[in-house]
């Protein structure tokens, strides 16, 4: 694989992944990952059993140890890059998202449950909420759609769907754990990704260390669709990502 190899889509045991961050970390050096995120759930939904991040005093505990990893990582010369990340169900409650996400304080965000036009509506007004709430833009996160079904849109107006994440800089993850999701059936969508410019990205959902390094499979859709560019557009942001 020419490419780095990249997994943005891992959950650890602040929310249902079976492994800490710690043992993650260590497997993802073993694996020779160049990039990782560490994407505990956010939610306050009829999931919400699932993670331990609903109130401030363990969301900051979660960013410091993956921020403490990150600076090891770094003091360390280690071959592995980590972001903080988290991923947001859309799902939750306006108040509950508004009150506890800081978007400053994370690298990476991936959102949950994008299934109708009416949820980008709301996920439009919610991140220029946001965007209000950040002093310095330039300390806003990467956003992608976690294990989006593209299935809800193909025969839609991808058009406005397409602007709507050109506008936003929201990529596309090619889960292998969803691996209906970039089947052919939904051709038309990833044309317009390519039209677009849309960035794309590998993520694995990975809760437990063996499929960590799933990325093979994503990575031949990207290549299938002729959609290495559009990786190239997102690596090219992680590169310059500002990491503490």
């Amino acid at each position: 694989m020419s490419f780095p190899k990249i997994n943005l889509h891992i959950h650890s045991n602040y929310s249902d992944g079976k492994q800490s961050i710690n043992q993650i970390i260590d497997k993802a050096i073993k694996l020779e990952l160049d990039y990782i995120a560490i994407t505990d759930h956010f939610t306050n939904s009829w999931k919400a059993w699932v993670s331990t991040l609903n109130n401030n005093e363990t969301i900051s505990k979660y960013l410091e140890e993956i921020s403490s990893y990150q600076r090891y990582l770094i003091n360390n010369d280690k071959h592995l890059t980590l972001l903080k990340g988290i991923e947001v169900d859309l799902a939750s409650s306006e108040q509950f998202l508004k009150e506890f996400i800081q978007l400053d304080k994370y690298d990476l965000v991936l959102l949950e449950y994008l299934q109708s036009y009416e949820v980008v509506a709301f996920l439009k007004n919610l991140i220029n909420y946001w965007k209000k709430s950040i002093t310095n833009l330039s300390d806003f996160p990467i956003l992608g759609l976690a294990h989006f079904d593209p299935s809800y849109f193909v025969y839609g107006n991808l058009d406005t769907l397409m602007n709507f994440l050109k506008k936003y800089n929201i990529y596309f993850e090619f889960n292998s754990s969803y691996p209906s999701f970039y089947s052919r059936k939904n051709e038309l969508f990833f044309e317009k990704l390519m039209q677009y410019k849309i960035p794309v990205a590998i993520g694995c959902d990975s809760h437990r260390l063996f499929n960590l390094n799933d990325i093979e499979e994503p990575f031949e859709m990207i290549k299938y669709y002729n959609l290495e560019k559009n990786l190239e557009i997102l690596l090219k942001t992680l590169k310059f990502k500002k990491l503490v």
